[in-house]
């Protein structure tokens, strides 16, 4: 069976191409979010799609319970490696059936965690995996891209060195998704291909989403320094809200 993108995506390789995200950066936005959730500490957070666990360390740090989720084995190794104070505890899992039973104060999904299937379908089972997951009242961060902007200000190609790798990536918008391609080569190597996509959604569309789900919204921000969302100037479209009580 050939393998999904996020499968092949999320490896060793990934690490490289990302490299450039620092736990400085995370500390900040996490600073934001405990504003937004206000919720005590030792209250039990949920981060779905973890990755290499930047945020999960972060929210740890400032005296939550977190849990970490994410399907890559390799990223989920790094997070533990990164994790040397044994905080937070880690799982592996696809975020539409999270191998969970526990049910969470917060459940945060970062850094464009969402809209990685072609159908509509299976994004909306991980925003009714975020309303399962959470108590009661609970709280959520869905932090995605602004299709509006990306489409105004899409770069379309770029190329860089890391580690004596030579990085290019293309990206396009086609078929409803922005999709980025990387090819990663290195001397005496053949070249190294992955596909990254996301499916776009606006913002009122993601609402009807979030609204099925049974989880409604507080707040709609732009980015991390708490602005509202503008659809022409914004670069992020964050979600912030909670589960019914």
């Amino acid at each position: 069976m050939e393998m999904a993108w996020y499968q092949e995506s999320f490896g060793n390789d990934y690490l490289i191409v990302y490299k450039h995200r620092d736990m400085k950066g995370a500390y900040h936005e996490v600073k934001k979010m405990i504003d937004w959730l206000g919720l005590p500490q030792g209250s039990q957070v949920l981060d779905l799609c973890c990755g290499m666990g930047r945020h999960s360390m972060a929210l740890a740090e400032f005296g939550y319970k977190v849990t970490g989720v994410d399907l890559s084995e390799v990223l989920l190794n790094e997070a533990v490696k990164l994790d040397s104070s044994k905080e937070v505890k880690w799982l592996r899992g696809d975020m539409r059936e999270v191998p969970l039973k526990e049910q969470f104060d917060a459940v945060v999904n970062l850094f464009t965690s969402f809209g990685y299937f072609d159908e509509d379908e299976q994004n909306e089972k991980v925003l009714h995996e975020i309303h399962r997951l959470l108590k009661p009242s609970g709280r959520f961060i869905i932090d995605f891209l602004n299709p509006v902007y990306i489409k105004a200000n899409l770069v379309p190609q770029s190329e860089r060195t890391e580690e004596g790798l030579c990085i290019r990536e293309t990206r396009t918008i086609e078929d409803g998704c922005v999709r980025k391609r990387i090819v990663i080569s290195e001397v005496g190597s053949q070249d190294r291909h992955y596909l990254e996509q996301v499916k776009l959604y606006d913002r009122m569309t993601f609402e009807v989403m979030l609204q099925k789900a049974g989880l409604t919204i507080d707040n709609v921000y732009g980015g991390y320094d708490g602005q509202a969302y503008e659809a022409e100037t914004s670069s992020r479209l964050i979600f912030v809200g909670y589960k019914e009580g």
